[in-house]
């Protein structure tokens, strides 16, 4: 039997945590959020009638988001079915919550973690029995309201009916896809999707491909996302992605593809110089002031005016009409952007295939998360299906 959820707490009134409780808004969920002053926790509020893409349905929504700060509201807490903690991601800082919450959790209340890269096991050490039982990782994807991707992650102590209450809450209140991931770096989503966009750029800085060229081709023609490789990236900000990606280096130190997550120069070279992506309108891509675009050249650091990208697979694959038959002819041309896509893919299979039993023991739950959490239209082992098992493996072994 699950447990109702029909009051939250969300911990954290930054982007993600107001984002979360605006979607519970949206869901009809009532929500306080905290944080530690009152102009943060309003900020928080404020920012759900303003982001772009919109969080909220209704900017109504936002009435049921109350503001609340730790020192003058925490007996709220009280009052809560779910407490989920969207804190920064530094352990003192979470145990130090979770240790002014611990007072007020009521014996039902179920506390989950929107971490991405905090293993569970550090984050219950300090938490009572009875609590590490109602404990468990609801990862979120940003923004809430539009990726259906949730990923949870139960601890050894969680008990079923706190993990049952989760999928149930989340899929059929939030509308969520749920994917089932275990306590490793990054979980699933992250992972494999990071993974991806490492292998892409250091590829592409190998091969001395372009920024746009490689866009053209990981972007709607290959059955991803308008915003491909480096757009994307520039979405996402690419300080977060230089932290996720540094946090899956330091941590998994047995990955054969380990050093496919060393940060390479020109990311250094972006973040270090405030050139964040979309939120600075300078990354990957530059916006100017005549709304023109530039991308930047992976050597120098320099912006300069798109060129006009041509290749044969690419003109191939555009002929076609299933996705499929596009993945064939982008897969196996004969020019640099086909050999190019070629291994990018391979390598993405291979290391999708090699993580499982470690990050999924089964690969619906991988399929799910690229497609739910970056977007893709067939995930890697659907992709696989599509390009040919036998003809791939064949080729991949030469």
């Amino acid at each position: 039997m699950s447990h109702k959820i029909e009051k939250v707490a969300v911990l954290g009134a930054g982007v993600m945590g107001a984002q979360i409780a605006g979607h519970l808004a949206n869901a009809g969920i009532p929500s306080f959020l905290f944080d530690i002053n009152d102009e943060l926790a309003n900020k928080g509020i404020e920012a759900l009638t303003s982001l772009k893409p919109a969080p909220l349905y209704k900017p109504k929504n936002a009435g049921l988001v109350t503001p609340c700060t730790y020192d003058n509201d925490i007996e709220k807490i009280t009052e809560v079915d779910w407490i989920l903690e969207a804190v920064v991601e530094r352990l003192d800082i979470k145990e130090q919550v979770y240790k002014n919450l611990l007072p007020h959790i009521t014996d039902t209340a179920i506390l989950t973690s929107n971490t991405s890269g905090i293993p569970l096991s550090d984050l219950t050490d300090s938490l009572p029995d009875d609590v590490k039982k109602r404990f468990m990782i609801t990862h979120f994807f940003n923004p809430p309201r539009y990726m259906q991707l949730l990923e949870l992650v139960r601890g050894e102590q969680t008990s079923d009916e706190t993990y049952n209450t989760m999928i149930d809450f989340g899929e059929s209140v939030l509308g969520k896809g749920i994917v089932h991931a275990k306590d490793t770096p990054n979980f699933i989503g992250n992972r494999i999707g990071v993974y991806g966009m490492m292998v892409t750029m250091n590829l592409a800085i190998d091969q001395s491909f372009t920024v746009e060229e490689v866009d053209k081709l990981t972007g709607p023609i290959s059955g991803r996302p308008k915003s491909a490789t480096f757009r994307t990236s520039d979405v996402v900000g690419l300080d977060t992605m230089r932290h996720v990606s540094k946090t899956t280096y330091e941590k998994v130190l047995d990955d054969e593809e380990r050093n496919m997550f060393k940060i390479p120069d020109i990311l250094n070279e972006l973040v270090d110089s405030g050139r964040l992506g979309q939120k600075t309108k300078a990354g990957f891509y530059k916006k100017n002031e005549n709304k023109s675009i530039y991308s930047v050249d992976f050597k120098t650091g320099e912006y300069s005016p798109m060129k006009k990208v041509r290749f044969d697979c690419f003109r191939i694959a555009k002929d076609r009409q299933k996705l499929d038959d596009k993945l064939k002819a982008l897969c196996y041309g004969d020019d640099r952007g086909s050999k190019y896509f070629w291994e990018i893919t391979a390598k993405t299979l291979i290391y999708s295939a090699n993580r499982i039993p470690e990050i999924s023991d089964d690969i619906v739950n991988i399929d799910n998360a690229m497609k739910w959490g970056f977007g893709w239209e067939k995930g890697p082992f659907e992709s696989w299906d599509a390009i040919g098992v036998q003809k791939s493996v064949d080729r991949m072994k030469t």
